[in-house]
């Protein structure tokens, strides 16, 4: 348990730090929040190290799609990591979450990434860190609004920053 509060924690504050600069850390992260998700909902309850290998294999699908199918892996990315996000906001609001919202969080998730590509996957990347880092940090419910707002805004500031000078790099 301390070890998954810790790798939670870990992989949350790379995205919020270097989510946009790491694109295939980004996706697989992604794919691993959602294999970790998605198998309780389709095999009932598991044990722990098969809900875990569940999230490894998602995981290790986005780092590949990821490096080697970029276009592909920026729909996948951005659909894993909205479907992710709305499956975290229904939760946090006390609702069960719908496979409907789930989808439609996925696909808002993808055409963002799709559309305005850099901010989108900034912003994406910054509310993924952020609830990585609360989930692993223990939700403390009074705080952990306010927590992920700041972790959100730190994210979204320090990877906007690099933003410009990425740009300049990258012509």
């Amino acid at each position: 348990m301390i070890i998954q509060m810790i790798i939670s924690v870990l992989m949350g504050m790379m995205l919020l730090v270097a989510g946009r600069r790491l694109f295939w850390l980004f996706v697989a992260v992604a794919g691993f929040v959602a294999g970790l998700q998605a198998a309780p909902m389709i095999f009932g309850p598991q044990p722990f190290w098969l809900l875990w290998a569940a999230g490894l294999i998602g995981g290790a699908i986005g780092a590949v799609l990821a490096l080697f199918f970029q276009h592909i892996a920026i729909g996948v990315g951005g659909f894993l990591a909205g479907s992710a996000l709305a499956f975290q906001l229904m939760a946090f609001l006390g609702r069960y979450p719908s496979g409907w919202i789930i989808l439609v969080g996925g696909i808002v998730g993808a055409v963002a990434l799709f559309l305005v590509f850099d901010w989108a996957l900034i912003l994406l990347s910054s509310m993924a860190g952020a609830v990585l880092v609360g989930d692993g940090m223990g939700r403390v419910t009074f705080v952990h609004p306010a927590m992920l707002m700041v972790l959100f805004v730190i994210g979204v500031a320090i990877q906007g920053a690099w933003l410009p000078a990425s740009r300049k790099t990258d012509r």
